[in-house]
């Protein structure tokens, strides 16, 4: 079998990415820009790609494994988680962080996130200890706390150009992704609620949770009221509670994921932005 190599990098990575290029023997190699090599034709193997994956981590720069033929046009939807993906920091910890007890959230989350805690049960004794918090610190952590991943607008810009739709699913809550959703034009939302009582979180959420489960049920629905296989559809995440849904993707990107994300994706840009999604298709 023969795939093609996409390497990314920064600025300044040019001599790094062609040494790696090297180690394939492509019997094509083209430079898009100073931060793209694309090697083609290249004689996949498990070992090969094992080690071009070590040689792109050690140089800080990404290595994708992509079919020849394929292209961006040929998928219809782009699935992203929130935390951490389209946005680079985790809103619940920054709630958190309004009530001093942001580190004791966090090491929660990471454990999620890493897979060492069932996500629904971390949820809930995170929520719980947001109890009585004024909902004005939502509209804090917003305003100034809350930054897009690098690269999204543009990875955005693409694939919309390429005839995507977009859905932003979440474990999170939709105080935040109905704001993302219009402030960057996307097509369908799916998040936790806050229950707020008096001006004041209750430390619970109402209705059904959005774990992981959830997650690729939600992308399955999309999937079946565009009309699509789930194949035709791009996932992209970070953590443990995305992988069901990245699992059913034809294509599954993780983005400055936890190991054990990066293990199971298709694709992983730990070092590029977001855009690097793009450079994928010829």
């Amino acid at each position: 079998m023969t795939m093609n190599l996409i390497l990314q990098g920064l600025d300044g990575d040019s001599a790094r990415l062609e040494h790696i290029a090297a180690l394939a023997k492509p019997t094509r190699v083209t430079k898009p820009n100073e931060r793209v090599v694309r090697c083609e034709n290249i004689p996949y193997s498990q070992t090969l790609r094992e080690s071009i994956e070590m040689a792109a981590w050690c140089a800080h720069v990404d290595a994708a494994f992509i079919e020849g033929e394929r292209q961006l046009g040929d998928f219809k939807l782009l699935a992203m988680d929130m935390d951490s993906t389209v946005i680079s920091i985790e809103c619940i910890d920054e709630i958190a962080d309004m009530q001093g007890l942001k580190q004791e959230v966090a090491a929660i989350t990471q454990a999620a996130m890493q897979g060492d805690l069932d996500f629904s049960t971390s949820l809930a004794r995170r929520v719980a200890l947001l109890k009585g918090l004024d909902a004005s610190a939502l509209q804090r952590v917003y305003d100034e706390r809350l930054q897009l991943s690098p690269g999204l607008e543009r990875m955005l810009a693409g694939v919309k150009a390429a005839g995507l739709k977009t859905l932003l699913v979440s474990g999170g809550f939709t105080f935040f992704t109905e704001r993302l959703q219009e402030r960057l034009g996307l097509d369908y939302a799916h998040a936790n609620v806050l229950e707020i009582v008096g001006g004041k979180l209750t430390g619970r959420i109402v209705g059904g949770l959005v774990d992981a489960q959830e997650k690729k049920r939600t992308v399955e629905s999309v999937c079946a009221e565009l009309g699509i296989p789930p194949k035709q559809a791009i996932v992209m995440g970070d953590g443990a509670n995305d992988l069901q849904m990245m699992r059913i993707a034809g294509l599954s990107v993780a983005f400055r994921a936890k190991p054990v994300v990066r293990a199971k994706a298709d694709v992983a840009l730990n070092f590029v932005g977001l855009d690097g999604v793009l450079t994928l298709f010829s």
